[in-house]
């Protein structure tokens, strides 16, 4: 593997390219009209504007990236994650062209991405899964006949893709054909999918997902477990590892539960199992798998020390896993907070515009990825992520003290932003204690405002 296309933008797309010069691979960068003062398309070796603002002219046309791929003699692209990155159809569309396509077969994409094959799958390697429909619906009266086996409140869930799009919880029967016609449609305009299928619903649970890697040789490892549970409608806003409420004997069995998973489809590369974690019962159910490099990658990264994205290009160039004699050990504790151009005393209203003033904090513990810098015009058109802090301590409570201070140090002007709302998170004694849950932003935090 000798140059890689960076089929991305933004602060992923600035991730791949610092990987690849870990890797001493070349890089191509891409980037539509707006995205030409973004640092990802100065970074890389060679740069291509390939369609204008709407991501349906850029960063989604497969023939676009591939026509650049080829062009600029690379052998390898990298996806990042959403956009492509979840298409098997793009994945074979490489293959054909003799491109590398750094990331799961496309069978692996497409077994995980039907999430209703998916739990067919997994309980069938003798995992539990929430329990749920046996396939995916499009007919809502068909859909509705299930329900009685499930149980109310249920979640409606769409068959592909995932960011929350296609998901409704649905309390009681009067409100189920409305919500389904609501949650079809999105997953149709989301995902070109507008299958859905059934799942129960649990009020109060923290959500575990466990980094795995694997390669063509049969090695399967776990990086340990992330704790994603603060988040508002379905939409991840901080992140940590390891789980503060989970003891060893269950982190152990969650994660060798993921590697099950993983060694059972004979996986390759990088891919998150994720599942729902009942503190009252200490049960735990498989709910999806994420065949691509998740945005709180880097949590991972600093408590394992591994480059985890360099991993990706080493393993999809052919070498063994670089730790296939082991599970990377953890130490220590960290926390990615994402820093979004997003006013949270507007209901997290996106706020596109110019940074006026930007200085990121620094210092020890302190990791901070992103593509922008003072002076840059934030786009209308894309997802609000600025960028990704992450802070790592000895232990949570050092790694808690070092957030607090980061997080007032960050200096920002122009437009608002979503600092304010994680320094109120940590300061909650609800959060402190390790007693929120996935809803919790949008019952307690908010009742008690």
């Amino acid at each position: 593997m000798k140059r890689v296309l960076v089929a991305n933008r933004g602060e992923i797309a600035a991730r791949i390219i610092k990987a690849c010069r870990t890797c001493g691979v070349e890089t191509v960068a891409v980037y539509s009209q707006p995205d030409a003062a973004s640092s990802h398309s100065w970074l890389a070796d060679q740069a291509f504007c390939i369609g204008s603002a709407a991501a349906s002219n850029s960063y989604l046309c497969p023939d676009r990236l591939i026509h650049v791929a080829l062009q600029s003699g690379c052998d390898a692209l990298h996806p990042g994650y959403g956009f492509l990155s979840e298409r098997s159809e793009f994945v074979d569309q490489c293959h054909a062209k003799g491109i590398i396509f750094i990331g799961p077969a496309a069978e692996h994409i497409r077994l995980m991405g039907d999430k209703a094959e998916a739990r067919k799958t997994v309980k069938a390697l003798g995992v539990a899964v929430v329990p749920g429909s046996v396939g995916s619906f499009s007919d809502m009266d068909e859909a509705y006949a299930t329900v009685a086996d499930i149980g109310y409140p249920l979640l409606l869930k769409a068959r592909s893709g995932g960011g929350g799009r296609g998901m409704r919880v649905v309390v009681k029967p009067s409100q189920f054909h409305t919500l389904f016609a609501q949650a079809r449609s999105e997953a149709e305009a989301a995902f070109g999918d507008g299958e859905i299928y059934l799942e129960r619903y649990f009020e109060r649970v923290r959500h575990i997902e466990v980094q795995i890697f694997g390669d063509r040789y049969g090695n399967v490892r776990h990086l340990g477990e992330r704790d994603c549970s603060l988040q508002r409608r379905h939409q991840k806003l901080l992140e940590e590892s390891p789980s503060p409420v989970l003891d060893p004997s269950t982190r152990e069995s969650i994660c060798n539960a993921a590697v099950k998973i993983a060694q059972g489809i004979n996986y390759e590369g990088a891919g998150t199992v994720e599942f729902i974690y009942d503190i009252q019962s200490g049960e735990y159910f498989f709910i999806e798998m994420n065949t691509r490099i998740q945005v709180e990658h880097p949590v991972t990264e600093v408590v394992t020390g591994e480059d985890l994205v360099a991993e990706q290009i080493r393993v999809a160039a052919g070498e063994p896993l670089s730790f296939a004699d082991r599970n990377p050990g953890c130490e220590g504790h960290a926390i990615e907070f994402r820093i979004n151009a997003e006013d949270p005393a507007r209901n997290f209203m996106p706020s596109p515009g110019v940074l006026t003033r930007w200085l990121p904090p620094s210092g020890e513990g302190i990791r901070f990825d992103s593509h922008v810098y003072q002076g840059y015009t934030i786009p209308p058109y894309y997802d609000s992520l600025l960028g990704k802090l992450i802070v790592y301590g000895k232990d949570r409570n050092e790694a808690l003290t070092r957030a607090r201070a980061a997080l007032q140090a960050f200096e920002v002007k122009g437009v608002p932003t979503t600092i304010p709302f994680h320094l109120e998170v940590i300061e909650h004694a609800d959060f402190i204690n390790n007693k929120i849950h996935t809803r919790w932003v949008e019952t307690e935090l908010n009742e008690q405002e």
